[in-house]
């Protein structure tokens, strides 16, 4: 199987970042290079807002609510029609639903494929699938702040605390919707440090590794990881304490 089919097998890549990094740009410039689409975190984060709200406000206020998720729903199919090819699930209001309604989101993109997602979970929604790719960039906090203050025009000190308030509202998502934290390595296939890569650099490895993980689709799970190949030891290393005697 050549290289350009196996990575049209891929059907999505997922991009998590520390705000400030470049993350959201890289994941834009792979996005152009792959001819994918691009999903950013706003559009995904909009579902997740909209669902987000008490079970006494669901019911004084339930014609409202579905009829603005509704009008939400219908702005972003007309924006990004490819997207949405599954049902949008029946809106209520509890946590557990909200979690449900943006999986769906996530999920019905990968349906389509050939999507690149920001943020928003998806790493974890979607670990289990080996045609997707997870990648995490992230960056020293004073390079962030620098971004930050040239991208969005703030002085050092807001900055820093945007910074702040964007990892601890991403942080506690995670942990309370999934139960994980973002800064965990095992959840990505690649993680990217921006300190002294310039971000198109950062998209030639991402594609790079893009490449060799669709490249191991056609292996079976159990001939994959770190032993694949490998023979045993010549001898038995010295700090083995054996509890058998």
């Amino acid at each position: 199987m050549n290289e350009q089919r196996l990575m049209s097998q891929m059907q999505a890549v997922t991009i998590s970042r520390e705000y400030g990094s470049g993350g959201g740009e890289i994941a834009l410039r792979l996005a152009q290079r792959l001819g994918w689409q691009l999903i950013d975190h706003e559009i995904v984060a909009a579902v997740a807002q909209a669902l987000e709200i008490s079970e006494e406000e669901a019911q004084v206020h339930d014609e409202y609510v579905e009829s603005a998720i509704n009008s939400l729903l219908t702005g972003m199919s007309t924006v990004h029609p490819a997207i949405f090819v599954t049902s949008m699930p029946t809106v209520y209001t509890d946590p557990r639903t909200y979690r449900e309604a943006l999986n769906q989101v996530v999920e019905a993109a990968v349906t389509r494929g050939h999507v690149v997602i920001v943020g928003r979970g998806a790493q974890v929604v979607l670990t289990q699938r080996r045609d997707v790719f997870h990648a995490r960039i992230v960056a020293p906090l004073e390079k962030r702040i620098e971004y930050v203050m040239k991208r969005e025009g703030l002085s050092r000190t807001d900055a820093q605390m945007r910074i702040q308030l964007k990892e601890h509202d991403r942080a506690r998502y995670l942990q309370a919707q999934y139960h994980r934290r973002p800064d965990d390595a095992h959840l990505y296939d690649i993680i990217i440090n921006t300190n002294i890569l310039d971000l198109d650099s950062a998209v030639d490895l991402l594609y790079d590794a893009f490449q060799h993980k669709a490249q191991r689709l056609p292996v079976p799970t159990g001939k994959l990881g770190p032993a694949t190949g490998l023979p045993r030891y010549p001898g038995q290393p010295g700090d083995i304490r054996t509890t058998s005697q």
